[in-house]
């Protein structure tokens, strides 16, 4: 007895449902002309976004303007290169900004919310703003009031944790550009730890990743 077998289909299909690169066809031993230079396209793309300057005193605007009380802070990487080679740095305030939080008015309410540069400034600049301009009147109907919006240059995820420690801040939200893909250059992360606090590691977090246009 012969098993019935589903209908062929082509691969034009599954190049429909995803930005994945498949079916590209091939022009001898390489890619079609057009496959490739797509592929350049999204790989300078990519690189952009990450060099992209960060729009902190931009985004520190915008968020006063939310009616949020807002404090800019550095990591401990001084420069971008630095960054891209040192991790670590990224990880850490520096001391002008630990004072600062220290010596902060204000209050935690429980909630802070921190936005970082990251792999994607281009991402955070884009979408930082208006995704807080939406979550604000949601969180206000479930009584949870905002005390703070950090924005954070030269950040790292881990960096929140130090932040919402010295603000004394019982849920830290990390908005912070990811690592650029080529099929989405300019995608931000939300990254959520409770009882932030140095010394954390990715296991104690919460993320929603992929958020852009």
């Amino acid at each position: 007895m012969s098993q019935l077998r589903p209908p062929a289909r082509p691969i034009s299909d599954l190049r429909l449902m995803t930005p994945a690169r498949v079916g590209l066809g091939r022009a001898g031993s390489g890619l079609p002309t057009q496959a490739l230079l797509a592929f350049t396209l999204d790989h300078a793309r990519a690189r952009d976004a990450i060099h992209t300057a960060f729009d902190c005193a931009g985004i520190a605007a915008a968020m006063q303007t939310l009616g949020l009380g807002t404090l800019k802070v550095t990591s401990r990487a001084g420069h971008r290169p630095e960054y891209l080679r040192r991790p670590d740095l990224g990880r850490q305030l520096d001391s002008a900004s630990e004072e600062s939080l220290g010596n902060s008015s204000l209050g935690s309410s429980g909630l802070v919310i921190v936005i970082g540069d990251g792999l994607s400034p281009a991402a955070v600049n884009a979408y930082a703003v208006d995704l807080i301009r939406h979550l604000i009147p949601r969180l206000a109907a479930n009584g949870i009031e905002i005390g703070a919006t950090v924005v954070a240059s030269g950040a790292r995820v881990a960096l929140g944790d130090a932040i919402g420690a010295l603000l004394g801040a019982r849920l830290v939200v990390m908005l912070i550009g990811e690592r650029p893909g080529l099929s989405a250059p300019q995608s931000m992360g939300a990254y959520l730890t409770f009882a932030p606090r140095p010394g954390l590691t990715d296991a104690d977090r919460n993320c929603i990743s992929n958020i852009h246009a």
